[in-house]
């Protein structure tokens, strides 16, 4: 993924003028990244997207118009294949929730240390779903909470379990195909199967579900 330019890049999309340029100074200092370019609204970023396409987005959940999980469905359903994180100064439930559910690959909250944001977005790029620290439980309290919990043991094949787990360690599809030597297509067939078992509707809601029963 590495791109001749030294960094991984980033599209920042965020409506407000002083979190973009506060954003841009930060990964301006670190190397590893290289903002590519900004957009001030989800419709531009969505154009932005395709016309750069990145390594990284961070969404601003809260813009005008379209917000950011509107703009997220917007993008993936334009075929924008690049990670996708939510950045966000609202750690409400039903939000964090709609995120995880339109396919988020992150979601961090926006008053997290300059540095900790690095960290996360490295996380990120080595294939790890990344979640604020202080969310993680409000999404194993919303999944319990909903009408499809899923079951105590659904039937698992050996190889959708082995998935799982890999799922949990934050591995994304092409990792988890390079280590177990098998096609990203069988990946992805094996992720549809084990979220279908076990009612459950993203990948971060089986990562979160596989660490939470694993802990008991």
């Amino acid at each position: 993924m590495n791109h001749s330019h030294g960094g991984h890049s980033i599209l920042l999309v965020d409506d407000h003028p002083l979190f973009r340029k506060g954003a841009a100074q930060l990964l301006a200092l670190d190397p590893n990244f290289e903002l590519l370019g900004e957009a001030a609204s989800g419709a531009e970023g969505v154009e932005k997207a395709l016309q750069l396409q990145p390594d990284v987005i961070l969404l601003d959940l809260n813009m005008k118009e379209m917000d950011g999980v509107q703009t997220l469905q917007a993008m993936r359903a334009a075929g924008v294949d690049s990670l996708l994180i939510l950045l966000t100064v609202s750690n409400a439930e039903q939000d964090v929730v709609r995120a995880m559910s339109a396919g988020a690959d992150g979601y961090l909250l926006k008053d997290m240390e300059p540095e900790e944001m690095l960290a996360k977005l490295g996380q990120a790029l080595r294939g790890q779903t990344v979640i604020h620290d202080s969310l993680t439980g409000i999404l194993v309290k919303a999944m319990r909470a909903d009408s499809h919990a899923p079951p105590g043991e659904a039937a698992l094949t050996e190889r959708e379990e082995q998935i799982l787990r890999l799922i949990a360690r934050g591995m994304s599809n092409k990792l988890i195909a390079q280590e177990l030597a098998i096609s990203d297509g069988t990946v992805k067939v094996h992720v549809k199967n084990l979220l279908r078992k076990l009612n459950l509707r993203s990948r971060l809601e089986a990562a979160v579900w596989a660490l939470e029963r694993d802990k008991q």
